[in-house]
């Protein structure tokens, strides 16, 4: 009971400012999806810590915002897969995902190495350009032990080339020659080339809306997203075991459990519950309230990196994670047209 009251005395500030930041994004984040209510809670958490010089009494709840409420968020995550309707529906689509996935953890490492870019902004970047944005990056920042500024300099980088996909993709799609009788082939490649599920819903809804396909590229695109968020499993594991290898090196006391992603554990334990439990007929409505929970979780640790980045510096150094982040979107497009063309898609 001393430790929670301790806990709560310490952090509770935090915590507070954190959830008053959170309500209004989520909130304007479903008003405007492409921006999205992460994007917003960053934005905000930027410009408060601008004229929020003294933080010293919060800062311990901000900290333990973006680090724990975050990988709460990653586990809560789970509950929103069912491996077993996306593996059957996303088979089609497997090897375009693994080949744009690929393409931009390639592209990732190969420009860190030549612009000398930043490895956990590399990494960031690659991944959350290559799986689900967001919520990768906040899957993979904790694993490799990545700063709140680094954090943001990838979600700002990412954002950018969601918005710019969300509106460009359907004017694309038209010029290139997709089959405006099925929703099928634009599905597939918003699902594998846009890497933000807001930013996947916007484009395909835009392609339904453009031909009356009612919600055949929506359902399409989200299966297909919802496929590539798999492998987050996979690449935070590999993550883990690489950084666990390298403090091992570094430390010979290092502890393994300490340092590696259990969280990653409890996301894909929430994963299969949820796979199970709709399989024995347990409505999936059930789940519903557990992934709005993860999102609002996702928000309010947004808030806290925003509250911890300095939004000058970002700026400053923005340049070379934006031309990183720019030739991923256009590997990860052109790998994803390439793939539909041998497979006969389009």
């Amino acid at each position: 009971m001393n430790s929670f009251k301790k806990f709560i005395s310490e952090n509770w500030l935090g915590l507070f400012i954190c959830f008053i930041i959170a309500l209004p994004s989520w909130t304007l984040g479903k008003k405007f999806p492409v921006i999205g209510g992460p994007m917003i809670a960053i934005i905000t958490g930027m410009i408060i810590a601008l004229f929020w010089n003294d933080k010293n009494e919060a800062e311990k709840g901000i900290k333990f915002t973006s680090k724990y409420i975050l990988q709460t968020a990653v586990v809560f995550l789970g509950f929103g897969l069912n491996l077993n309707v996306i593996l059957q529906t996303g088979r089609q689509s497997l090897p375009i995902i693994l080949c744009t996935i690929s393409t931009s953890l390639i592209i990732a490492f190969v420009l860190h190495k030549i612009m000398r870019i930043s490895g956990n902004i590399s990494t960031l970047i690659g991944v959350g350009s290559s799986i689900c944005g967001g919520s990768a990056i906040a899957a993979t920042a904790p694993v490799i032990d990545a700063d709140d500024d680094e954090v943001a300099q990838a979600i700002s980088v990412i954002f950018f080339f969601n918005v710019l996909a969300a509106l460009l993709f359907p004017i694309l799609g038209k010029m290139i020659g997709f089959n405006t009788l099925t929703g099928e082939a634009f599905g597939i490649f918003s699902g594998t080339a846009i890497n933000d599920t807001s930013s996947v819903t916007a484009a395909a809804s835009t392609w339904d809306s453009m031909w009356n396909l009612g919600t055949q590229t929506l359902d399409k695109a989200v299966t297909v997203k919802l496929t590539r968020t798999l492998a987050i499993i996979p690449i935070t594991l590999v993550l883990g075991i690489i950084k666990s290898r390298t403090s091992y090196e570094e430390d010979m006391d290092f502890d393994l459990m300490k340092s590696f992603p259990v969280f990653i554990i409890y996301f894909i334990i929430a994963s299969v519950i949820t796979t199970i439990a709709l399989y024995i007929g347990i409505p999936s409505n059930i789940f519903a309230p557990l992934k709005d929970f993860s999102k609002f979780c996702i928000i309010m640790a947004m808030g806290a990196i925003g509250l911890n980045s300095n939004i000058i510096k970002l700026v400053k150094s923005g340049g070379k994670p934006i031309i990183l982040g720019g030739i991923c979107w256009m590997g990860i497009t052109v790998a994803s047209l390439i793939m539909q063309h041998i497979l006969k898609i389009w």
